[in-house]
């Protein structure tokens, strides 16, 4: 038999895109990836052949997570008041979205029926969504900050990473799982209360209860009011928050990563890590709030640490665009580019190795 190494391609290339790859997931079962470009979905074989398609997405689709028990993708979708939006609006003839009209919600793909190219996820069962109205509660938000009044409680654009992981401190146990979720976060080095990362933690058999089919033009509010859990991981400020966000068993962590952000004060690298084999804290926020708040400790071992504002992670140039832990410390990573066909990603075997200078490598063997 072969190992999953041996089985496993070194790339999955899939090319000519109108927009840029946000996210990735395998599917061992099928033996097949899928990937999200924006406005579309598509699932390709491990030779990067295309096998089917939803062409016309209502809003943003970001980054994903697979789940291999209900045979179904989660991904992220925002809906709402910027360039992306009006020029998806536009391509549909539907309304652009106002900023009070903003929706975010996970979008939930039954990849079992997604059988051909082409496939239209209006009042079909194939793509439903489900909202998420604490995010559109602070993404509405006006608050008062240590540095004023601000738009967007902690800097909240809304959502894009997302995971399917165990509860914190279960890592390694038998167990249910949930569905995080990461913040994007606005950069703006005038301000301190967007210096975390923020991740909620939902059930999933609630977001698929929850969950309605879709209608151009239409945007639903049915979803959880919130989380089931709220946490904060301080980090420094990055350019729109978590990209990308996977959890790995093999190392019992969940990966964030994000563009860098901007304050010289942090060392903004592109990776971070938490162990979900340890507890959550609570503590004040640095940056004027002083409600104690759930909180996640950075993962130090093997990674770069700055001794002045205490944050660790790694300069890895990729996975914001796509991160899939495979198991067995492999995981294939995003590498995305443009070339004359258009937009492409480049999903490419790397391995865990988790030093300082290096978090993943191309092994020879790749």
């Amino acid at each position: 038999m072969l190992s999953l190494l041996q089985a496993l391609p070194s790339e999955v290339f899939f090319g000519g895109q109108r927009q840029h790859v946000q996210g990735i997931a395998y599917d061992s079962s099928e033996d097949c990836m899928y990937m999200s470009f924006t406005s579309r979905f598509v699932k390709v074989d491990m030779q990067g052949n295309l096998i089917a398609s939803i062409d016309r997405i209502q809003g943003h689709l970001g980054a994903m997570t697979f789940d291999q028990g209900s045979r179904r993708v989660y991904a992220s979708l925002e809906c709402k008041d910027d360039e992306i939006g009006a020029g998806i609006a536009k391509t549909l003839g539907t309304q652009a979205v106002g900023r009070s009209d903003s929706h975010f919600y996970i979008a939930i793909i039954d990849v079992d029926k997604l059988d051909r190219p082409g496939v239209d996820p209006e009042d079909n069962d194939v793509f439903r969504t489900v909202c998420l109205n604490k995010v559109m509660e602070d993404y509405s938000a006006t608050v008062q900050t240590a540095d004023g009044p601000r738009e967007h409680r902690y800097g909240c654009s809304g959502i894009d990473g997302v995971a399917i992981a165990p509860a914190a401190g279960k890592a390694g146990k038998s167990g249910k799982d949930y569905l995080y979720v990461a913040y994007g976060i606005y950069s703006d080095n005038s301000r301190e209360d967007n210096d975390y990362q923020i991740l909620h933690r939902y059930s999933l058999p609630e977001l698929d209860r929850l969950a309605r089919t879709v209608r151009f033009g239409e945007l639903h509010s049915s979803g959880p009011a919130k989380p089931g859990k709220e946490y904060f991981v301080h980090t420094g400020n990055t350019s729109y928050g978590v990209q990308n966000l996977a959890y790995d068993p093999h190392t019992r962590c969940l990966f964030l990563a994000v563009y860098p952000g901007r304050k010289p004060q942090y060392p903004n690298y592109k990776l971070f890590a938490v162990s979900l084999e340890n507890k959550a804290f609570k503590a004040p926020l640095k940056g004027g709030d002083a409600t104690l708040k759930l909180q996640f400790s950075l993962r130090s071992d093997g990674a770069l640490t700055d001794s002045d504002s205490g944050t660790s992670g790694w300069r890895f140039p990729y996975g914001s665009t796509g991160l899939c832990p495979l198991g067995g410390g492999l995981w294939y990573i995003s590498e995305n580019g443009k070339n004359a066909e258009g937009e492409f990603c480049r999903a490419r075997l790397y391995r865990w190795v988790g030093r300082p200078d290096a978090a993943f490598e191309k092994n020879s063997s790749l």
